[in-house]
């Protein structure tokens, strides 16, 4: 049989198909638009969550499946058809990346955690075993906010440097994918995963510079430049929701967790190491 891996050259999926791969999955990576032969071994495939016609053909003789959950608040695919086309093919588990808020603020209908939240109750009426990750910050999305600032600048400007958070390192949700996918115990199970330390976002950008061996000047903004410079690459609606994390957690530690380690049996990556991963992305 086939695990099937949505948004396979992703942050998170590449990782969840290479680690299906090294476990002795038969692998069909799935993108809008794939490029054969990245890695031996899988089998590159088209189709489009937001297109549903395009899915029974991926999903044929699979009988399991890793799904992202919204990922652009302003274009949510339709989950009852994933959930429909899905069952039709077989598919018996599935493995979804959803996210923290459907737990921090379970009534709120901002749009992340109300579509997530849909998406969760879809799977769960569609008999498919199911396990949720719900992951926090994650370690990326500094990239996604800083590393042009920090290529053209040597600067990251922040309206809160002391303000703390837990960033997720991306292989970390993989791997905890993985071991729900191909492990026993994780059936109807959901992981809240937050990283395993609390970091101010200036040690975060010494981190950066760390790895590149360099000081990053830190620059002070107001509030309504932050979500200006975020919302710049994200959402305006998640800019906003970021940005007022920030401020509420301006000198407050935040909650960690060891769930990846206890899942996965593996020490969780630091942020430091995140940081040298991904430093040629901030050259």
């Amino acid at each position: 049989m086939v695990a099937v891996v949505f948004g396979a050259r992703g942050n998170v999926g590449r990782h969840v198909a290479d680690g299906l791969l090294a476990a002795g999955e038969q692998v069909r990576a799935v993108s809008r638009t794939p490029a054969a032969g990245l890695t031996p071994g899988w089998e590159a495939a088209a189709a489009d969550l937001d297109r549903p016609e395009t899915l029974p053909a991926v999903l044929d003789g699979a009988d399991k499946v890793f799904l992202y959950g919204m990922l652009n608040p302003q274009k949510p695919y339709d989950i009852e058809k994933f959930a429909a086309a899905a069952t039709a093919a077989g598919i018996r588990q599935v493995v979804l990346l959803s996210s923290v808020s459907v737990v921090l603020d379970p009534d709120a209908d901002h749009p992340v955690p109300r579509l997530n939240r849909t998406i969760e109750e879809a799977i769960q009426r569609s008999g498919m075993d199911w396990t949720f990750l719900r992951p926090g910050t994650f370690a990326t999305n500094t990239r996604t906010w800083w590393a042009e600032s920090i290529r053209t600048d040597n600067v990251v400007r922040l309206p809160y440097p002391l303000a703390q958070s837990a960033p997720v390192h991306e292989k970390d949700i993989a791997a905890l994918a993985v071991t729900a996918l191909t492990e026993p115990g994780h059936s109807h199970q959901a992981y809240t995963i937050y990283g395993a330390e609390s970091l101010t976002l200036q040690q975060q950008v010494e981190y950066i510079g760390a790895a590149l061996g360099r000081h990053i000047r830190i620059e002070h903004v107001s509030d309504e430049q932050a979500r200006a410079e975020v919302g710049r690459t994200m959402h305006p609606v998640v800019a906003e929701a970021i940005v007022s994390q920030w401020a509420a957690a301006n000198g407050v530690p935040v909650l960690t967790s060891a769930i990846a380690e206890k899942i996965t049996g593996k020490p969780a990556h630091t942020y430091a190491q995140w940081a040298v991963d991904h430093s040629d992305d901030f050259r």
